[in-house]
């Protein structure tokens, strides 16, 4: 059976480094390597080995997908997705995803709402973008009904604010040139044309 020879300190001063047989095995989180109680000349069966090591990994994953969903409200989709794009193996997801939810870090509803509040004070677009952008995330269609039921959403108001805020790229062009443009801008937004008119004539 495989021997630890030495057991040496990561950089992060969080891990350590196990080595059998002279040659490096696992890395290995300070928790459970106290936890497991392992020590030099310790004797590990291959089986044994392979438990620690998908110990190990699964700690390594989720202190990283801890801090993923810790910058800002996550989706479902979004957690899963990173979990498919960091190719974690499948029998570690359900555990990590299921701890994400016990700390409430994970929530389609609390992200919904967020976005919806993100994009009206710094991206402010159409509801109809907006729904697109959450479905897009995953999010289902009841709580997308629910959160913009709540949540008013002044179309008129917000085309008006777009315009005025992209002001400087038509207002040296003639007339119809900058009515055409900025009625484009707006459909780009996701605004339909009745809320467009209203902003145009406003805009004069």
């Amino acid at each position: 059976m495989p021997v630890i020879t030495s057991i040496k300190p990561q950089k992060n001063k969080k891990r350590v480094n196990i080595y059998l047989d002279g040659k490096f095995g696992f890395g290995l989180d300070l928790e459970n390597f106290v936890k497991l109680g392992l020590t030099v000349e310790q004797e590990l069966t291959e089986e044994r080995i392979n438990e620690i090591v998908k110990l190990a990994e699964f700690q390594k994953t989720y202190e990283k997908i801890t801090k993923f969903a810790t910058l800002r409200p996550r989706s479902e989709k979004e957690i899963k997705d990173w979990l498919k794009k960091k190719k974690v193996h499948q029998s570690l997801h359900k555990e990590l995803f299921n701890r994400l939810k016990r700390l409430e870090l994970v929530d389609d509803k609390k992200f919904a709402r967020w976005w919806v509040e993100q994009r009206l004070n710094f991206r402010p677009r159409s509801k109809r973008a907006m729904v697109y952008e959450l479905k897009n995330k995953g999010i289902s269609k009841e709580i997308i009904e629910e959160i913009f039921s709540i949540q008013r959403i002044d179309e008129e108001k917000i085309a008006e604010k777009l315009l005025k805020s992209k002001n400087y790229r038509w207002r040296n062009l003639p007339g119809a040139e900058a009515r055409k443009k900025m009625a484009a801008f707006l459909q780009r937004k996701g605004f339909g044309w009745p809320i467009i008119k209203k902003a145009l004539d406003k805009a004069g």
